[in-house]
């Protein structure tokens, strides 16, 4: 019978693993090896915000396939603009970006003297290693290693997935230190959980039969899955730096070599309406008069719109009511519920001959329904009470969109009102969300479905569909949709998180060579001569993806910038308006 062939492992082979010069501690000195990974483990990675992008586009952005510069997980601008980016949140150390009881375990491990503390991440080692010890440092974390994805490891070894480079990393450490007890892997990710128990389960196995390669007594190994919480940039920042990925992407392609398609962000605009302030919407809540024995668990708040048309606006329209961003004053005139279901209060402007449109028979504001109604039957209120003296609230509105982004590639010959409807084509290849789309938002964890497998593609959805089960969208950024102020009422939205940063602009170097800035949207003749078919939805979510996320109220006026169809010379720092 052949002998098996030992493999060497020593300190100097494991140290070529690690981007930061540290030495690292004799064999005889550790006794257990704490291993952190570093996204929505031990810092709050921000994902792609589910409010502002559809469900595809949100898929989309996190396959590295989809873009020659690799996408959300592969550029390095993205985890840069975190909180209000490296320049102001370097000094504070990311205050709020951490998940805290994390640090506080590593800096447990990091105070025990026959501990060895690693961060691994998959990551890629050129794009990320300085931001990382940027980062790290700036919390005073000294991992004994910082391990981030080679091109090729120490010995010219490739890897297939995140998951393979991880693999032998651990191996390296636990067959390296063969004096420790005890190793320790804290993972946000379901499947990699389960894969990292399954490795060293076999690991284990292969040291009690004898047919490991190297000798040493079985470890004691513990992965440890940590709950994650869903969080976002600011959403003009998040839409600037994705404008300057694409740009890059588009740029490389123009200059020949690539067979990926330009891409560029669209609109989406499920309608067009009065849209009504937070503040006046807590306001107008207060006249809803639900049934003692209705849990209001059951119940969908809105009062967040007077509809105009159930789409974009025609300009027609659009120049009657006064244009995007046309401030108007209504005056509560009348009560009225459906069956129990439904409840809104009906509407008359101030002064009464002001110009206005509604698709409806006549001005209302839809307060609140019950799960899985219809918003558009408030239509069918036949009895309205007449409101008393001390309940006849005024309050203002604007003129908005109901808005989401999406990816598509450049539209040749596409008008601009077309741009706003999604691809025919695309729609054709998903009838309905596609099957990632669907995981995205209503499975837990690691599970990559759909045509776009990237293995570093995380699911981001909303209220408890997100992988790590974040009922509650405690994250930073997590809740902050106007539109979904009252329907989670138990939301904390946000430490850190910019949801409401009036002074925040988006960041990205000047776009030319014909390429786009956001600042290129216009009120030019896009909404001419449409028809007027389709009835009012008053729903805060698209209705093609009712199962995802709200979208955000968006004014979008006339920004500065470049011309609608190209060209422009936009410096990303427009300040797109997505609500207050």
């Amino acid at each position: 019978m052949a002998s098996r062939k030992l493999v060497s492992y020593t300190v100097t082979g494991l140290k070529r693993w690690s981007c930061v010069a540290r030495d690292l501690p004799p064999v005889s000195q550790v006794k257990a090896l704490h291993v952190y990974d570093f996204d929505n483990t031990l810092f709050m990675s921000p994902l792609p915000n589910a409010k502002l992008w559809n469900g595809y586009t949100a898929g989309f952005l996190q396959t590295q396939e989809n873009f020659i510069n690799g996408g959300w997980w592969h550029d390095p601008n993205i985890l840069g603009a975190t909180g209000q980016g490296i320049e102001k949140e370097e000094p504070t150390g990311w205050a709020g970006w951490w998940n805290e009881h994390i640090v506080e375990l590593v800096e447990l491990s990091i105070k025990q003297k026959d501990t060895l503390t690693i961060l691994l991440t998959g990551r890629g080692e050129d794009n990320f290693a300085e931001l990382l010890k940027r980062i790290v440092a700036s919390k005073n974390l000294a991992f004994d290693m910082i391990c981030l994805k080679p091109q090729a490891g120490p010995n010219n070894q490739t890897f297939t997935s995140t998951i393979n480079y991880k693999q032998a990393i651990l191996r390296d450490l636990v067959f390296t230190y063969t004096d420790a007890d005890e190793i320790r892997v804290y993972e946000d990710r379901v499947k990699h959980t389960k894969a990292f128990r399954d490795y060293f389960d076999s690991i284990n196995k292969d040291l009690l039969n004898g047919s490991s390669p190297s000798p040493r007594k079985p470890i004691n190994a513990e992965v440890i899955q940590v709950a994650d919480a869903v969080t976002t940039l600011d959403p003009i920042a998040e839409t600037a730096e994705v404008q300057r990925m694409i740009n890059a992407h588009n740029t490389a392609i123009h200059n020949g070599g690539h067979a990926l398609a330009p891409l560029e962000i669209k609109r989406s605009v499920f309608f067009t309406g009065y849209l009504i302030s937070s503040v006046d919407s807590a306001r107008l809540l207060k006249l809803v008069n639900l049934p003692s024995s209705l849990p209001e668990s059951e119940v969908k708040f809105l009062a967040s719109n007077i509809i105009i048309t159930p789409r974009p606006c025609p300009r027609s329209i659009l120049d009657k009511v006064g244009g995007i961003g046309r401030k108007q004053t209504w005056q509560v005139t009348g009560l009225g519920s459906l069956e129990s279901r439904i409840w809104a209060a009906r509407v008359t402007p101030i002064p009464a001959d002001a110009k206005y449109h509604t698709d409806n028979p006549f001005p209302l504001v839809v307060l609140a329904i019950v799960r899985n109604s219809r918003p558009q039957d408030a239509n069918r209120i036949q009895n309205w009470q007449p409101v008393p003296a001390g309940k006849q609230i005024v309050f203002q509105t604007e003129v908005g969109e109901k808005v989401q982004l999406r990816i598509e590639t450049e539209g040749e010959g596409e008008g601009e009102y077309g741009a706003l409807f999604i691809n025919k084509n695309l729609k054709r290849q998903r009838d309905g969300p596609p099957a990632f789309e669907r995981d995205s938002y209503r499975t837990h964890g690691s599970q990559r479905g759909g045509p776009y497998h990237d293995e570093n593609r995380r699911p981001n959805g909303a209220n408890g569909s997100y992988r790590g089960g974040n009922q509650n969208n405690r994250g930073r950024g997590g809740n902050n949709n106007p539109n979904n102020r009252f329907d989670n009422r138990n939301a904390r939205g946000g430490r850190g998180g910019a949801s409401n940063r009036a002074n925040h602009r988006g960041r990205g170097p000047a776009r030319g060579g014909g390429y786009k800035s956001l600042d290129d949207v216009q009120n030019n003749s896009r909404y001419a001569n449409q028809g007027s078919s389709y009835q009012p939805n008053y729903d805060d979510g698209p209705p093609s993806y009712a199962a995802g996320a709200d979208s955000y109220n968006s004014s979008f006026p006339a920004l500065s910038g470049g011309g609608g169809s190209g060209g422009g010379q936009g410096n990303g720092d427009g300040g797109l308006p997505y609500g207050n």
